[in-house]
């Protein structure tokens, strides 16, 4: 028998033999044990890898931790970042607005100044002619209905008694009714002592004539002389240089 007829007699019995003939068994096994570890070996470098694996899988979810920790932090740094920009923007723009109601204020001021003076020329002007005494006064009215939401009535009455000037003669007021308040107005370019005792006697033949009694007489004139103050002061007639020189009705 040859080589290779041997081997493939082992190849096909082999089997059989392991399977029935321990001492043969046994002879084969220590036989090739060089090339294969037993069991506790296996056992060991199976632990091994085990805890191999473990190493490594503790040192990646190590790994994971930092980054999940460094990318918290600049999350962090990020939300930060953010609210410091949002109030900064919430500062300029309220900066922003404030400035803008500034400069509205100052602007409406200035305008109000100026229309102020318009109507101090004005009622020189008027004064002397140079312009209309109704004009004037319906520009006086004009502002008391723009700043209060009130409206000026012009009253024109005829004292066919005389009891104002002594003599039948028109009497033209300007009243405002206001929640139940009655103020009676005279509106002028300009007003002297005589002009001052005249509206205070106008105004209590419209209280007769009416049955009513004045809250608040009111005058207002750019040119109130100096003793028609003194006049309004005992009468108890408010004075006011300007419409927007009044702060409430």
């Amino acid at each position: 028998m040859n080589a290779e007829s041997l081997k493939e007699a082992i190849r096909r019995e082999l089997p059989d033999i392991l399977r029935t003939d321990p001492e043969f068994r046994a002879f084969v096994m220590d036989l090739t044990r060089r090339e294969y570890a037993d069991r506790a070996e296996t056992q060991d470098r199976f632990h091994e890898l085990l805890a191999e694996l473990r190493r490594d899988r503790e040192r990646q979810d190590r790994k994971w931790e930092e980054q999940n920790r460094k990318q918290e932090e600049q999350n962090q740094k990020w939300e930060e970042q953010n609210r410091k920009w949002n109030e900064q923007s919430l500062q300029w723009r309220e900066h922003q607005a404030a400035m803008r109601e500034e400069f509205r204020l100052v602007h409406e001021e200035i305008m109000a100044q100026s229309r102020k003076f318009d109507r101090t020329i004005g009622g020189i002007g008027a004064r002397w002619g140079m312009r209309s005494e109704r004009a004037f006064r319906d520009a006086l009215a004009g502002i008391l209905e723009e700043s209060f939401g009130v409206q000026v009535i012009n009253v024109n009455e005829f004292d066919d008694q005389g009891e104002v000037f002594g003599r039948p003669e028109q009497i033209e007021l300007d009243i405002i009714i206001k929640n139940g308040l009655l103020l009676i107005c005279e509106l002028k370019s300009s007003i002297d002592k005589a002009g001052m005792y005249s509206f205070e006697r106008k105004a209590r033949y419209y209280e007769r004539r009416h049955q009513r009694q004045a809250n608040r007489l009111i005058v207002i004139s750019p040119m109130i002389d100096a003793r028609a103050l003194k006049v309004a002061e005992q009468l108890g007639i408010e004075t006011f240089g300007d419409s927007t020189d009044l702060k409430s009705l």
